[in-house]
């Protein structure tokens, strides 16, 4: 119909198209897309007198420090929904739409509070931090899978449904709406999609970058379109050529590894979190301040008046930035201890935390505005951590010492592993943060989402070999760039990752233009061939110990190491996707063996107390593996070699790697202290002999 109506415009003149252009063909309302309800009642305080909040964008003069604040004159109403419910959609055969481009955090202040509670009230299963648009996707998509009612004559007339929505889709919290649907006991299936493209004539607005999605019911095989090329987006002849792939679309917008299948594991978990949520200006101030607060003493500094790194800070390089922290303190404790302090914050975090609707963050105004309770346990103790923006151009882990704050666009590990941070900073895992991570802004720059970053992913089972190597890598890694840092005040940590993967490009003989004279500057000073060498190393490395050397040998020292780059041969793209595919794989070996009771833990002292009542008993996993049928439950020899021999058999008998202790109750009779200490003897042996891989956490055969 639409395209009936261009057509006409096109061919004859304006005055000679029919009257009216729309017709009453049943299928159009004029009604609220997503709900309805009784009435709108304006909240009232007990008096009587309309409730209302700041408008969100008035500010005025504060009269002692002269600083804007919100102008707490200039205020809208607020209203609660009666009964909202879903709104009626008439029987269709297709749903086409293009919805506003709201972000989820953005609903309140856009919509306004009552509006943006009844559409989460409605629609349970859309998260708070989903954009606007997936409550139209959910809908649409809802009716797609819904069964007609058993007195209802024929079938679901709905045959297919197509959205316009920001790239945003296949971030975390807009994905899960669409892997919800993707996973039901009657699934859709995505038969085209565009996950990211240009939204045309946009010159006089922010860039943005938009996706497409067309889903059917059942399990399908779909045609994903990827931008290749783009050109005159502001004038009237926009160009945009698309390439066509077909294959099983996945919630990513995606072909290939199912990355949304992949499991959280108990061995990555409580070990990486996001920054501190401060919640207003008035907590962060410059050194000179903090000291001031301090009153010189530098224990009180580092608890109280920390530095302060964003993710800024992480990508270029630390700002005389510090941040007001009195967590566990008190208002009396703040007031009394800390004077200067407390009339800071008194003038200029108060007036903004009284318009703030969340109880927690208005009533304790001294605050941050989110505790963060558990990633302060988890940091407890830690001289280091390492750390990483949550939004970079380019993906580096570093490590941070204790006495700088995190902020929320950071994500944190909670470990001082110089081997965990050279596993995170090889391109075995960087390749899969790109895959399963998000994108946010114009620059489509990658996020660093943990929940499906950092949780799922299947770090390597390390011998102290391997451990040491991964140390002694990592180690040497962090200090060289914080060197280099130090020595060149013109040097920022993306500058020398930019000239590192334009090497890589030339490496590659890709069609790049020679290094600019500013590029050659920075990589003297960055001394790019040894950092580029470090990395080379480290990719080699955990390779090696995932036991993928063919994918290394197809990857390392190519473009796209910390970056995604478009300068990739289909070999590279081919050694990638077979990565994702492997660990996939991985991951869900990882899972079925913390079923069994196996747990792989990056950090066990810390993580064992807080999460073993998740993990099942070895007497229990010993039981199950012979009820089962996985392993054949036998006599315990007399002699050495007979014991080896036995438990060499297990282990081969085994799908995956067992503890000791496990082992040791998977043969007959009473499993006493002195045959624990025995088999545990015989596995060093094994290990030491190299006929045996694994440590306590677990055994096997090298295969």
């Amino acid at each position: 119909w639409i395209g009936f109506l261009k057509w006409q415009l096109r061919t004859i003149s304006v005055d000679q198209l029919p009257e009216p252009i729309l017709h009453a063909y049943g299928t159009i309302k004029h009604q609220d897309a997503l709900l309805e309800y009784d009435s709108m009642e304006m909240l009232r305080d007990e008096s009587g007198t309309p409730l209302s909040r700041w408008d969100g964008e008035t500010m005025k003069r504060h009269p002692i420090t002269g600083e804007d604040i919100p102008d707490p004159d200039a205020t809208t109403e607020l209203y609660r929904y009666v009964n909202p419910r879903r709104a009626e959609w008439p029987p269709v055969e297709f749903i086409v739409g293009n919805p506003p481009f709201i972000g989820g955090k953005d609903m309140r202040a856009e919509l306004g509070d009552g509006y943006a509670e009844a559409a989460w009230k409605v629609r349970k299963d859309v998260p708070g931090g989903a954009d606007f648009v997936m409550h139209f996707w959910d809908e649409a998509a809802t009716r797609l899978l819904a069964k007609p009612p058993k007195n209802a004559k024929g079938e679901n007339p709905l045959r297919r449904f197509g959205f316009i929505t920001t790239n945003s889709i296949t971030q975390t919290f807009s994905r899960r709406v669409v892997e919800r649907h993707m996973n039901a006991k009657l699934p859709l299936s995505l038969v085209y999609a565009i996950p990211d493209h240009p939204w045309l004539k946009a010159s006089d607005k922010a860039a943005v970058r938009i996706a497409m999605t067309v889903a059917v019911r059942g399990e399908r095989q779909g045609k994903l379109a990827e931008v290749v090329r783009e050109s005159g987006l502001n004038s009237d002849t926009p160009e945009v050529k698309l390439e066509v792939n077909e294959g099983k679309i996945t919630s990513k917008l995606t072909l290939g590894a199912d990355l949304h299948s992949m499991l959280p594991l108990i061995a990555t978990a409580k070990m990486c979190f996001q920054g501190f949520k401060p919640y207003g200006e008035a907590f962060f101030i410059d050194r000179s301040v903090a000291e001031r607060f301090a009153s010189g003493d530098a224990e009180l500094l580092k608890k109280h008046f920390r530095k302060y790194a964003t993710g800024r800070d992480l990508n270029h390089r630390l700002r005389n930035r510090h941040t007001i922290d009195f967590h566990g303190l008190s208002l009396d404790k703040v007031r009394d201890g800390f004077p200067d302090a407390y009339k800071h914050l008194l003038e200029r975090a108060k007036p903004y935390r009284a318009f703030v609707k969340m109880d927690y963050r208005r009533d304790n105004w001294w605050l941050y505005g989110q505790p963060s309770t558990v990633m302060r346990d988890a940091l407890d103790g830690l001289v280091e951590y390492i750390a990483t923006a949550e939004t970079a151009s380019h993906r580096i882990f570093q490590i941070l010492p204790d006495d700088i704050a995190p902020d929320q666009m950071v994500r944190v590990i909670a470990s001082k592993s110089k081997a965990l941070l050279t596993a995170l900073s090889s391109r075995l895992h960087i390749i899969f943060s790109f895959a399963a991570g998000g994108w946010m802004g114009a620059g489509n720059d990658p996020r660093y989402v943990h929940t499906t970053t950092f949780d799922p992913f299947p770090f390597p089972v390390l011998t102290d070999a391997q451990s040491a190597k991964l140390d002694q890598l990592g180690e040497r890694l962090d200090a060289f760039r914080k060197e280099r840092l130090t020595k060149h005040d013109f040097l920022t940590m993306t500058d020398m990752y930019n000239v590192l993967e334009r090497y890589r490009e030339l490496d590659a003989k890709a069609d790049v233009a020679p290094l600019s004279e500013k590029e050659l500057d920075i990589a003297k000073a960055a001394q790019i061939t040894v950092l580029k060498e470090m990395h080379d190393d480290i990719d080699a490395q955990v390779f090696v110990a995932y036991g993928w050397e063919d994918l290394g040998k197809r990857l390392i020292g190519k473009p796209g190491a910390t970056t995604p780059s478009p300068h990739k041969s289909e070999d590279q793209e081919a050694a990638e996707e077979e990565l994702l595919v492997r660990l996939v794989a991985l991951n869900q070996d990882r899972a079925a063996e913390e079923k069994r009771g196996l747990v792989r833990w990056l950090r066990p002292d810390y993580q064992k107390p807080r999460l073993a009542h998740k993990v099942k008993g070895q007497d229990d996993l010993a039981i199950e593996l012979v009820e089962a049928g996985v392993v054949e439950e036998r006599a315990w020899p007399a002699k050495d070699l007979d014991q080896i021999r036995a438990l060499r058999d297990l282990l081969h008998e085994a799908e995956a790697p067992l503890p000791a202790d496990a082992l040791a109750t998977l043969f007959k009779g009473r499993t006493t202290p002195k045959r624990k200490a025995r088999v545990a003897d015989v596995l060093e042996t094994l290990v030491a002999t190299g006929a045996v891989r694994g440590d306590e956490t677990g055994y096997f055969l090298p295969r």
